[in-house]
């Protein structure tokens, strides 16, 4: 059993930034791909951001790349997300989610446990 905990999310003007963190508590942290996902109300979970358990994969969506940065700290059982550039279309609300699986996954279907979701809201 993992349990995800995220933080770091809040209100913030376009152009502005944010971190947000994803901690995990459990089983071994370092053997899983994580992954950010966001959803807004009355639309699918869409994903982000993910990395692989070593770090060296990161694949983002097209919406996000060249702004949004992943990366983890496997000592620290901690996955971050940082957010620059930040859009009124980035508003959501942003999952951390952990996934057994041996490759990074782009996915819902992989990952096995989530967080409860931290609001991110970017004015206009």
């Amino acid at each position: 059993q993992v349990q995800l905990v995220e933080s770091g999310g809040g209100l913030v003007q376009a152009g502005g930034s944010l971190r947000l963190s994803c901690a995990a508590s459990g089983r071994i942290f370092s053997w899983y791909v994580m992954g950010w996902f966001r959803q807004v109300p009355g639309k699918e979970r869409d994903f982000v951001a993910a990395i692989s358990s070593s770090g060296r994969s990161t694949p983002y969506a097209d919406s996000v790349k060249g702004r949004f940065t992943i990366s983890r700290d496997n000592a620290k059982n901690t996955v971050y997300l940082q957010m620059n550039s930040l859009r009124p279309e980035d508003t959501a609300v942003y999952y951390c989610a952990a996934g057994s699986t041996r490759w990074v996954s782009t996915t819902l279907g992989p990952y096995d446990y989530w967080g409860q979701g931290t609001q991110v809201t970017v004015t206009s």
